[in-house]
Formats: C-alpha cells, structure tokens, sequence
C-alpha cells in the first residue's frame, strides 16, 4: 500500500470517529418530550419541577402571547440576544431606543427581553419576551449551545404623563 493511500484512510477513518463520537455526545443529552398541540402542531415541552416552572412562566400572564408561526427568522441559534433581536427586527424601524436584557435562570433556560421606547412618545413602551432552550450543541462539544426559541409574547406599558415625571406605569389595553 503506498503512503497517499494510508494517509487518505487515516484521515478518512479519523473524520468517521470524530461524526461517530459527535452523534454519540448528543444522543446522550437528555430529551424534551414531544407533545401535539390541538390543532396539529408539535411542541417541545422540557420536563421541569413544579417550582422551576413557576420561575420561568409567572411572567407570561402579562404578555399576549405571539404565535410562533408569525416569526420570519430562525427561531434557533447560538446567540440568545440576537435571536431575539431577529425575530422582532422590525420594532427597531420605528425609531426610538431599543433595551435588551438577557436572564439565565437555568442552565439550558433564557430569558430575553426587548423594551423599546418609540422617539417622540416616552409615554408608552413595547415590551417583547422571548424564551428559549437549548437543545444540544452542533457536532463539535467546544462549539456554542443551539438555542430555540420555544414562547414570545408582547404588552405595551403606558404612563401618565411624561415618563421623566411619573414613575407609576401599567398594561395597555
């Protein structure tokens, strides 16, 4: 056997172990339960403890829940902020200013909320919120963790009066 052909099977067996031990990795991570909602549609549903869900969910009353069919971007990737940002980027064509904030109340949870104040009317903000869950990393185990967007919902706040001189503030109906 000549040396290109062993080192053509050496690369090649090498590139089989490292797919081979990247789908092994995965495999391994635990699962979300799949569920069907009543229209058809699947879900994932992370299985939690009763006070974890408490954490993640007692905010979403405040929020009119935006179906997940009317995002145009990705609903996964690696960044939890600027999947956020993509899947809302036509807020930012109104002008105004824009506040993002990021929380990780768990290790495979985020949070990501997105304030934004429309220039010239400080009496009234829109509020997004988007969370997310991991569901594996990409082949390599130093790569990032897959986010997916898994719920976004949105409410407007309102103030009386200027937002400089009041600082009482409620849901918009």
């Amino acid at each position: 056997m000549s040396a290109k052909l062993k080192f053509f099977l050496i690369v090649i067996l090498g590139i089989f172990a490292t797919a081979g031990a990247g789908v092994y990795i995965i495999q391994r991570q635990p699962s979300a339960p799949i569920v069907e909602t009543s229209n058809g549609q699947t879900q994932q549903v992370a299985a939690m403890h009763q006070s974890q869900e408490v954490v993640g969910y007692s905010e979403r009353s405040d929020y009119k829940t935006i179906p997940l069919e009317k995002i145009n971007s990705s609903l996964q990737g690696s960044d939890p902020a600027t999947l956020a940002l993509n899947a809302f980027d036509d807020i930012g064509s109104a002008g105004g200013t824009r506040k993002v904030e990021v929380d990780y109340p768990q290790r495979n949870q985020a949070f990501v909320t997105i304030t934004e104040i429309k220039r010239g009317d400080d009496s009234v903000s829109v509020k997004y919120r988007v969370e997310m869950t991991t569901f594996g990393r990409s082949l390599f185990i130093s790569s990032p963790p897959v986010w997916q967007i898994v719920w976004a919902g949105s409410q407007r706040e309102c103030w009386a009066g200027s937002r400089s001189q009041t600082k009482l503030n409620h849901i918009c109906h």
